[in-house]
């Protein structure tokens, strides 16, 4: 499904402020697979899934989504293949708009540029049951601009959005990590609902390791533009957050990081 060969990528390059954010980084994610990705920060995660949703093409190497080789692609261009959550829950929706009207929206994303029906009472109803699969109590509230939800409520409605069309990819980019714990508990919870019932190949970044064993089929840990570990579901079922703890601790060995940085990753991803 998606297919990353010797994918290479700099920023700034032969400036005092290069970065080397991906390292011939190859990697491999079957068709249904649902991935988390840990590692420390500048470690390449975030940069990854800007390389599958088309933000940049690589310095050298390839990517492929579903068989189709889209190094060349750009974002818009990948738009019907990889639909993508982010941290913040204000982005991907329009805050001026209702609650229907980015509904529609996301129904009409990546789909050819011609003449649609408008948002008529059929599709009214059909997002109506969409909302209320959210057991937010919102399918009330369609006619509200969406900019007046709380976080928790936004990102639920940006995650039923991400997959209203059952993209080939969805990309979640630490999505729960500015919302309270009740919310964050519902937006995975459905997270793991929508994943399942659709069979979407799923890339999610977190920075808790609970969050990496718990969810998922996969886990590989990333450092320095690389995949360090690569864990499937029968050893994430036999490891515990000090296992992966203990894995940061080999990286201290191995590349000289403080105890600082190591008590902070500690504090971070438990």
């Amino acid at each position: 499904m998606i297919e990353l060969t010797g994918f290479d990528k700099r920023f700034n390059p032969g400036s005092v402020n290069e970065v080397h954010a991906l390292r011939e980084l190859t990697l491999s994610v079957a068709e249904g697979e649902f991935v988390t990705i840990i590692g420390t920060n500048g470690s390449g995660k975030s940069t990854l899934l800007n390389a599958v949703a088309g933000e940049f093409a690589p310095d050298q190497g390839r990517i492929a989504i579903a068989g189709r080789d889209v190094t060349q692609d750009q974002e818009f261009a990948r738009a019907g293949l990889v639909a993508r959550v982010f941290q913040n829950p204000f982005l991907g929706t329009v805050p001026g708009m209702s609650i229907a009207e980015n509904l529609h929206l996301a129904a009409l994303r990546g789909l050819p540029a011609r003449p649609r029906l408008g948002l008529g009472r059929a599709r009214r109803q059909e997002y109506r049951a969409r909302i209320q699969s959210l057991e937010m109590g919102l399918e009330g509230r369609m006619d509200n601009a969406i900019g007046s939800l709380s976080g928790g409520q936004r990102q639920a409605l940006t995650l039923l959005m991400a997959v209203m069309n059952t993209p080939r990819v969805l990309l979640l980019d630490e999505h729960t990590a500015a919302l309270d714990p009740k919310s964050a508990a519902q937006v995975l919870k459905l997270t793991s609902q929508f994943v399942a019932e659709r069979g979407l190949t799923t890339l999610m970044v977190t920075h808790s390791m609970r969050q990496a064993l718990e969810l998922g089929s996969r886990t590989i840990m990333m450092h320095q533009g690389r995949v360090i570990e690569d864990i499937d579901q029968a050893s994430k079922r036999r490891l515990t957050v000090e296992d992966l703890l203990d894995r940061f601790a080999e990286l201290r060995r191995s590349e000289q990081l403080t105890d600082d940085l190591l008590e902070e990753l500690r504090r971070a991803y438990v």
